[in-house]
């Protein structure tokens, strides 16, 4: 199955943003929802199974200058087997001009035994834009092992390189639950923060949270480990 949604936002001139494109197709149907203190808010919904081996979605993000946007997913994204030898992919291209604002805050991705799948986001960020970008990754379902599945995030900052990072978990990936990557835990994300107004915090660690502070621009990524989704959650919240 191949699908491609795509949002564009654009500021209504009047404090608030305006969603000028809002489309989708099945699986990947976006559907506005009242505004969260007047940021404009979509969720995603599912609208299929999945994503099963051999799927390539698309969804494309636009928030003009000025603009507010805060995405959400309605549930969490089982990666599923499907033909024998395919890979399913999820791409996510995100612009944000100057000004603008994004959030990103889907629910977990779960990578089921069996599975082979691609997450691939790219963000493009103007100067003085924000963002909060989160990432989470459960390795495979409650008793089982996980199947494949790679995570990669690349985001920009005023035309720079910002972040650069990849997972990858499941049989395919050597040492993935080692001591040098997951250290048993099932479950991993990380959110990241790029906001000029707020003060740079130092590096520090926390137990399985740590907070890291990125040279390429006014920006500080969390990462985190726990041992089920509920509590990862928790530590990329608090």
């Amino acid at each position: 199955m191949r699908a491609l949604a795509r949002l564009v936002a654009r500021a209504d001139g009047r404090g608030g943003t305006t969603l000028v494109e809002l489309r989708g197709e099945t699986p990947l149907l976006l559907r506005q929802t009242p505004a969260d203190g007047g940021v404009a808010t979509v969720h995603l919904v599912g609208g299929a199974a999945g994503p099963l081996a051999g799927d390539d979605l698309r969804l494309e993000i636009e928030v003009g200058a000025g603009a507010a946007v805060r995405v959400h997913t309605v549930a969490a994204a089982i990666a599923l087997p499907g033909r024998p030898g395919a890979v399913s992919r999820m791409t996510v291209r995100a612009v944000v001009h100057a000004g603008a604002t994004l959030h990103w805050l889907p629910e977990q991705l779960v990578a089921a035994a069996g599975c082979a799948h691609l997450a691939e986001s790219r963000v493009e960020l103007a100067a003085g834009s924000s963002l909060r970008w989160r990432d989470e990754l459960v390795c495979g379902r409650y008793g089982e092992s996980p199947g494949g599945a790679v995570v990669h995030t690349q985001v920009d900052y005023a035309d720079r390189p910002l972040l650069r990072q990849s997972l990858a978990v499941g049989p395919h990936a050597p040492g993935w639950a080692g001591p040098a990557v997951l250290g048993g835990a099932p479950a991993t994300g990380s959110l990241l923060v790029v906001d000029s107004s707020r003060p740079v915090e130092p590096a520090a660690v926390d137990g399985t949270v740590a907070r890291l502070p990125l040279a390429g621009g006014p920006a500080t990524l969390w990462t985190a480990t726990a041992p089920d989704a509920h509590t990862l959650r928790a530590h990329l919240t608090r």
